[in-house]
């Protein structure tokens, strides 16, 4: 039996169609208030028959933060894609995210190892990727520094890999994947999906920052090749491109036929706009759009080796990024003419 956690996420809808297409017995866990109706949603993208690809998962209700509802859940489990996780900026949600994030990942491998669990894949992210210096690559050695520049949630998620080594210390069969920024469809409200909702819509203005990108069916790939292989107790960050974040909404916004980013955002503009949201975040209560640590992402130039991941497996092949943003936006607007 093989446990998915965070099912209901952009990675997990993933993992699970490609794990019930293989045929593998499949247990999800899921929250009491999450619902299931993305993952078909998913499904549908890419089977005819989305309905009895769905009905191989046994879905298992359970909390990370209780551990003996997660040793219940394992019962029988010999694989577990650790895919769970909060993503948030916002900095009232960093307690809560520390607490699923860092002691959620920590109860997942107790109860792994008390299951004795054969291997165990944790998903984390490039956030929790030491930083280059003069815009150099970053790659699986680099060194994590304390830094104020740091967000909450790339704290989080190294804590949580910190956990997680001290599992491989204890004997657990364990793998980190550090995907860079996901394309992928599904919901469009939530995480970097949510990119291409504010792309439909258009965007004016732009930065000069950039990032790694890869496609969502090359992170769940990739994850099932490291779990059937021998490695262990290595990290290996997923990326398929480097690109400036102008491109990357550029794209989307051709593919959506909509004007090209025009006014340069600089930090003073970026610092206003970031401001602005806080105080209509204190007045009406709506979520902000743009954060302090979402402005300082925007300007900020990163780019990711996948040297490491590419030796381990010289016959894979990424996903171009232009075409997986255009292959994205057609399940967008497909989605939306569903609606209508």
């Amino acid at each position: 039996m093989i446990l998915v956690t965070g099912g209901t996420g952009l990675v997990g809808t993933h993992l699970l169609y490609d794990l019930c297409k293989s045929g593998k017995p499949v247990r999800a866990l899921k929250r009491s208030s999450s619902s299931i109706n993305n993952v078909k949603k998913v499904f549908s993208y890419y089977s005819s028959d989305p309905e009895k690809l769905f009905s191989n998962i046994e879905w298992v209700e359970a909390d990370l933060l209780d551990v003996y509802s997660l040793m219940e859940a394992m019962q029988g489990v010999t694989q577990v894609y650790h895919c769970a996780a909060m993503v948030s900026f916002e900095p009232k949600m960093e307690e809560e995210m520390m607490r699923i994030n860092v002691e959620g990942t920590a109860n997942m491998l107790a109860a792994a190892m008390e299951k004795k669990v054969s291997k165990f894949l944790h998903v984390s992210s490039i956030a929790a990727i030491g930083r280059a210096k003069n815009a150099e690559l970053c790659d699986e050695e680099m060194f994590w520094k304390s830094s104020p520049e740091n967000s909450n949630y790339a704290i989080s998620k190294y804590a949580a890999e910190r956990e997680v080594w001290r599992a491989v210390e204890e004997g657990l069969n364990a793998v980190i994947i550090n995907p860079s920024l996901i394309i992928g469809g599904g919901n469009w409200q939530q995480s970097s999906a949510n990119m291409f909702t504010k792309g439909s819509k258009g965007i004016k203005f732009y930065t000069n920052g950039s990032s790694g990108f890869i496609d969502v069916r090359d992170v769940s790939a990739i994850a099932l090749k490291l779990m059937e292989s021998p490695i262990s107790a290595e990290r290996y960050i997923l990326n398929s491109e480097n690109v400036s974040f102008r491109h990357f909404f550029d794209c989307i916004h051709q593919s959506f036929h909509k004007p090209k980013s025009s006014v340069k955002a600089g930090k003073f503009l970026s610092g206003l706009a970031w401001r602005a949201e806080k105080i209509r975040h204190m007045l009406t209560g709506a979520a902000p759009l743009i954060t302090k640590e979402t402005a300082r992402s925007a300007h900020r130039n990163s780019a990711f080796a996948n040297n490491k991941i590419k030796k381990a497996f010289p016959d894979f092949s990424f996903i171009p990024v232009e075409q997986s943003i255009n292959e994205t936006c057609k399940l967008f607007l497909k989605d939306q003419e569903a609606k209508l």
